[in-house]
């Protein structure tokens, strides 16, 4: 590995290497096809999790509440009219109960405020559950279970960091390392795949011609 950055980063950030000869290319194309593979094969896991998570949040917008919630309107945007959020959250973690069981957690993960809508999103910490109260009556809008936030955990790898209870996001941290460095040189290996032959073939036809 440590041959191809030694070759291929200096290729492409100096001007001294555009006069590469098909030796030295076809090494750096034996050792790009190499890597290619072995990550290909290593990492096809963790690249199909990340590819079919990715498209679905991309369409959890739009998959009519079947991945993520829609937020619901209130009957009040006007900020003065709103109940304090201890008010809201004792109905909400009422709701929640009612919901989803009486010996469901209530540490909450962040109070999501839509002023524009007239609404309060309670969001939890050990749970993928939401509550959605109108901010001016108390009243509940919608109770539902979060399925995005369940996909994004997955998609950055922080479901290992929810099941080992890891608060500090060790699992993570390296996942999101080991991926991220991967993808990159699955798209400069796959790169040069492609631009490597071509260039052979052109440092043949100038042989030639001299």
């Amino acid at each position: 590995m440590h041959q191809f950055f030694f070759i291929f980063v200096p290729y492409i950030f100096h001007d001294s290497y555009t006069k590469m000869n098909n030796k030295q290319t076809a090494k750096l194309l034996k050792i790009s096809k190499k890597l290619h593979r072995i990550l290909a094969a290593s990492l096809f896991v963790v690249f199909l999790i990340i590819s079919m998570t990715g498209l679905l949040l991309g369409w959890k917008k739009n998959s009519n509440e079947l991945i993520m919630p829609k937020s619901y309107k209130g009957t009040s945007t006007d900020l003065s009219e709103w109940l304090s959020y201890d008010s809201l959250k004792t109905v909400a973690f009422k709701a929640l109960s009612d919901s989803a069981g009486p010996g469901v957690s209530y540490n909450l993960d962040r109070i999501d405020a839509r002023p524009s809508k007239g609404m309060v999103k309670f969001l939890f910490t050990d749970h993928y559950w939401e509550v959605q109260v109108d901010a001016a009556t108390a009243d509940i809008l919608h109770v539902a279970k979060r399925k995005s936030d369940f996909i994004e955990n997955i998609h950055d790898g922080s479901i290992l960091d929810h099941i080992f209870r890891t608060r500090e996001g060790y699992f993570k941290l390296v996942y999101t390392s080991v991926a991220g460095l991967s993808l990159l040189i699955f798209t400069l290996t796959g790169f040069w795949l492609w631009y490597g032959p071509k260039k052979i073939k052109r440092n043949k036809k100038k042989l030639r011609k001299s």
